[in-house]
């Protein structure tokens, strides 16, 4: 070294860390001293810190001599900023995380586009355009670099952000904040434009297979002093910080995923892309492990996506199996709530889904089923059954919601129970203490119950024999018969087990078993001649609790002598019954055919008391069969419908629902002829459903002919409101005064209300379900204290008052309309006018979120989801103003003025008064391309101006602007404009409230 050389050195480094003079930029922009500083613990200013100074101080504009401010110049100075600003990103490694952490959107593009200048990207060319594999591997890894960081910025734009509580006003921060505010939505529009562009730039960095370089404070050192000699350098990659291909690609993956997982709310299959590359960068973590030095991943936020991903994607399994969560969520979606059920049931073994998931499913369940669906009371029980074996299983407190579900235990709980019960606990390998807390659940069950029958229920399952010795169920028996002396034996299953000896015991109690289990009757009968061989005093109809018969056919059955005889007819019908409920159409023929043939020898009331119960059998068989695809029932099966209604053979015991399923019948496969014509008068005054069956027939065939002539609609009105009508019980007190103390289902009508929904809920013709509706409706809307009508196709035809309102129960009337309108959308939940009358009750009380629903429902099931004109008779005036109450009260204004173009006089009142509102909760400008009248557009630009609110004025002036609003339009074009908004207004609005 030189003496020269070596003054040089020692006055470098005898020189202070911090001048006293002058301030950290201007001492640190001699680059060895930015080295220095770097390399401390601790540095102050932080390295970020120096970025943004380094480039404010290079961005700063001149200002010349005519005082006219210029761009900043390219002057040595501003270059070698540009460049300790680049050094000090690369002391950070580029790590995007930290970068984007504490540098703001313009400082970050300023620093980036430095980036790709120094390395060599052409200024204005497309990246896209560009061969990554054929670039230098600095220039690739830059364009990455920016590219990565445009779509992240673009994911991060979309999260909601808490605004910062101002503090004290001061103009020159609030103008600084307001510039920089701007700036960013310049850039996020920019990023936004290309990110099409930049995510097939990404997509085809995954398909490299070579190691990648950035640049380090070596490589910028190196071309500040002589550009080509790291052009060369970096071409034989050998310069710069090396990238490994599979740290690049994971980066990467885990950046596209998110990508497309934020595109996924406007268009769901893109969930599936979004997916394959989340499960990707964990594949690739899992191979980077440890040696990764510089790729960073939020794997907490990569396992939440996976997750969601696995929710939000269509169940196909064959690549990744889907997780419980994601199962639990598509079966709720898709209204699969016994599914839901068999997760929770199976997961009572693995315990893999958290406690609180499964209490917020059942919570999600019980609001829907308080909503009205009673469909779900029973789904309820269940999944709330589920949850408290579990809840006993990791030894927490019966819940509250259980103890309430069940107040009133029935057979089918009961069963449910101990199933979940036996399937949640592995008894060959569950420790002691698991066992007893099974075993002192199932003995609490038995302790709160009152009815015996449920008890033996529970104490005879193999699973509490299991669990409980033989002393502890003994005394368990006994507290419950001294708790309970009267006990109703027939009901009851063996309760006689001790004292039959030993060895009887065990073969009584397998042939017992066999019988419950058969459903073959030859066998059936083979068993019981064995039982009844081996003892005589016992009643084998009484094994079973589910052997059920009803009670008009069980004093006949159990009224025959012969021992054997009467166990083999009760338990052929009942298992007859039991196959015919859960649709085991085949083993019920079976039983009934070997009954038939059995009672035909001794009991022609019998005899006939089993061709009736055939007659349902085959009505159920063709209604789940060939009936579903609308093929008509054969012509013996209607004659042998008409012969059971025409049937007047006496001392016959008939069950109530054998009548009101033939008469459905003949409804639903349209013999009004027969009803109306043929059917013999004494039916109409012995049988109520008869009766109730010929006027709707009537009204049907009525209906097409002129009002006058409709007078068995009258007839059937009278009848319906005589059902709903209430009368009242008085009683005379001490000093002579009448009082009213009571009112109840009037007794002067020709069957119960209770028994009249029971039998409209068996019809299904679409015309029967319309007319008998608006009967209701009609009657829901006579009330004096009404406010908003229900709406019904033929309401006409019912008379428009009631003589004497007072009596009739119109609580009850309202219930029975909305319990009619369930059911018929449950049968065709593509009829208008019914989804019409929904959104009419819904806007009654008050749900107006739920009523535009219906409404929105109603005219996309009859114009194809909006792509043809809603008929002007389903969007009358009426329905669209109902619509324009819903939106305002939910504060969606501008919805509100973009409905009531749709009126067939357009309510500019209304429109410019909802657009005058501020809390708007809607898109609003985002709407404006919905509207074509230009009166409204032009008083939005008039309203935005005055306001001050440029943006959304400039909105509303490109919306007018369009040529097809023109008014010298021809009103061909005039209309197809207004038709092609109003289609997208409604189907933004189906998506919105779907």
């Amino acid at each position: 070294m030189s003496a020269e050389a070596a003054d040089r050195e020692a006055a470098t480094s005898s020189r202070p860390c911090t001048p006293p003079q002058t301030s950290w930029f201007e001492f640190l922009l001699e680059e060895s001293l930015l080295e220095k500083h770097l390399r401390k613990p601790c540095p102050d200013p932080a390295p970020v810190q120096l970025i943004v100074q380094f480039l404010e101080q290079a961005s700063k504009p001149s200002v010349n001599e005519q005082n006219q401010v210029q761009p900043p110049p390219d002057n040595k100075r501003n270059r070698i900023l540009k460049l300790l600003a680049l050094k000090v990103a690369a002391h950070l490694k580029w790590d995007l995380d930290i970068l984007e952490k504490s540098l703001s959107v313009p400082v970050l593009n300023m620093l980036l586009n430095e980036l790709l200048c120094i390395s060599k990207v052409p200024p204005g060319t497309k990246h896209v355009d560009m061969d990554l594999a054929t670039l230098p591997p600095t220039t690739a890894m830059a364009i990455l670099l920016y590219n990565r960081w445009a779509i992240r910025t673009i994911v991060q734009s979309s999260f909601p952000v808490k605004q910062a509580k101002p503090g004290p006003p001061q103009l020159s921060v609030m103008n600084q904040m307001q510039q920089e505010k701007e700036l960013t939505e310049n850039i996020l529009k920019v990023l936004k434009e290309q990110a099409s562009d930049s995510i097939l730039v990404l997509e085809a960095a995954l398909k490299l297979n070579k190691d990648l370089y950035v640049h380090t404070m070596r490589t910028l050192d190196l071309l500040a002093v002589e550009p080509g000699m790291v052009n060369g350098e970096t071409e034989s990659s050998t310069a710069g910080l090396k990238i490994r291909t599979e740290e690049m690609q994971c980066q990467v993956c885990y950046d596209l995923g998110a990508a497309y997982f934020q595109q996924g709310s406007t268009n769901s299959a893109v969930y599936e892309n979004a997916r394959e590359k989340f499960f990707r960068t964990k594949e690739l973590i899992a191979e980077i492990g440890s040696l990764s030095l510089h790729c960073t991943i939020d794997e907490k936020r990569l396992a939440g996506y996976c997750q969601a991903c696995d929710v939000l994607v269509p169940s196909d399994s064959t690549s990744q199996q889907l997780t419980s969560y994601s199962q639990v969520h598509i079966c709720l979606r898709s209204d699969n709530y016994q599914d839901v059920v068999k997760i929770f049931i199976e997961d009572n073994l693995t315990f893999s889904l958290p406690v609180q998931f499964r209490q917020s499913v059942l919570r999600e369940l019980f609001q829907k089923a308080q909503q009205g669906n009673e469909a779900l009371d029973e789904i309820c029980f269940k999944v709330c059954a589920c949850n408290t074996v579990r809840d006993i299983l990791e030894g927490r407190a019966i819940s509250v919601q259980f103890n309430q579900l069940f107040l009133r235990p029935n057979k089918e709980k009961i069963d449910f129970l101990l199933e979940v019960c036996s399937r949640s606990i592995n008894l060959e390998k569950a420790s002691d203490s698991l066992k007893g807390s099974m075993a002192a659940f199932l003995k609490n069950v038995c302790l709160g119950l009152e009815d015996l029958q449920y008890v033996f229920m529970i104490s005879s399952h193999e699973l509490f024999i299991t669990l409980l010795k033989d002393e502890e169920r003994k005394l368990l028996v006994d507290q419950m018969r001294k708790r309970s002396p009267r006990v109703n034996l027939c009901i009851k299953p063996v309760t006689s087990f001790y004292d039959i000896p030993a060895s009887a015991s065990v073969n009584i109690g397998q042939l017992e078993h066999q019988l419950i289990l058969s459903v073959d009757p030859w066998r059936i009968r083979q068993i019981l001649i064995e039982l009844h061989g081996m003892t005589s005093e016992r009643q084998f109809w009484t094994v079973s609790n589910k052997w059920e018969v009803p009670s008009v056919y069980s004093g006949v059955i159990l009224g025959i002598k012969d021992s054997l005889t009467r166990d083999l007819v009760y338990i052929l019908m009942a298992k007859g019954l039991h196959c015919s409920t859960v649709k085991d159409f085949s083993h019920a023929k079976q039983l009934f055919a070997a009954c038939l043939e059995l009672v035909t020898e001794f009991s022609p009331k019998l005899r006939q008391v089993m061709l009736n119960e055939m007659l349902l059998l085959d009505i159920h068989t063709h209604e789940a069969g060939t009936g579903q695809s609308g093929e008509r029932p054969p012509s013996d099966l209607i004659s042998r419908v008409r012969g059971y209604l025409e049937m007047r053979l006496p001392d016959i015991p008939l069950r109530q629902v054998i009548a009101e399923e033939c008469v459905a019948f003949m409804l639903n496969w349209r013999e009004n002829e027969y009803l109306t014509l043929q059917v013999p008068a004494f039916l109409l005054q012995n049988n109520p459903y008869v009766k109730l069956g010929q006027l709707l027939a009537a009204t049907c065939k009525e209906l097409p002919g002129p009002k006058e002539s409709r007078r068995t609609a009258k007839d059937l009105w009278e009848v319906v409101v005589q059902i709903c009508s209430v009368s009242s019980q008085h009683k005379r007190g001490n000093d002579g005064r009448v009082s009213l103390i009571k009112q109840r289902e009037s007794t002067l009508g020709i069957m119960y209300r209770s028994e009249l929904l029971s039998f409209i809920k068996k019809l299904r013709e679409p015309l029967v379900l319309t007319i008998i509706l608006s009967l209701f409706v009609k009657l829901h809307n006579v009330r004096e204290d009404i406010v908003n009508d229900i709406t019904a196709e033929h309401i006409s035809i019912w008379p428009s008052s009631i003589p004497n309102l007072q009596s009739v129960d119109f609580e009850a009337v309202a219930i029975t309309v909305k319990e009619l309108v369930r059911y018929a959308l449950s049968i065709n939940p593509s009829t208008h006018s019914w989804l019409i009358i929904q959104a009419d009750i819904y806007f009654a009380t008050n749900q107006y979120s739920a009523a535009l629903h219906y409404y929105l429902q109603a005219g996309a099931v009859c114009s194809d989801f909006f792509n043809k004109a809603v008929p002007p008779d389903v969007y009358t005036d009426q329905v669209i103003k109902r619509m324009i109450k819903c939106c305002s009260l939910l504060n969606c204004h501008t919805q509100v003025a973009i409905l009531c173009q749709f009126l067939r006089e357009i309510d500019y009142k209304t429109a410019f008064k909802s657009l005058q509102e501020q809390n708007s909760h809607d898109a609003m400008d985002s709407y404006y391309d919905y509207i074509w009248d230009v009166t409204i557009l032009e008083y939005l630009t008039y309203l935005h101006h005055k306001r001050g609110e440029t943006d959304k004025r400039q909105i509303a002036i490109k919306a007018i602007g369009q040529t097809e609003l023109n008014a010298s339009n021809p009103e061909e074009v005039l209309q197809l404009a207004a038709q092609r908004r109003k289609k997208k207004f409604l189907q933004a609005m189906a998506k919105l409230y779907f």
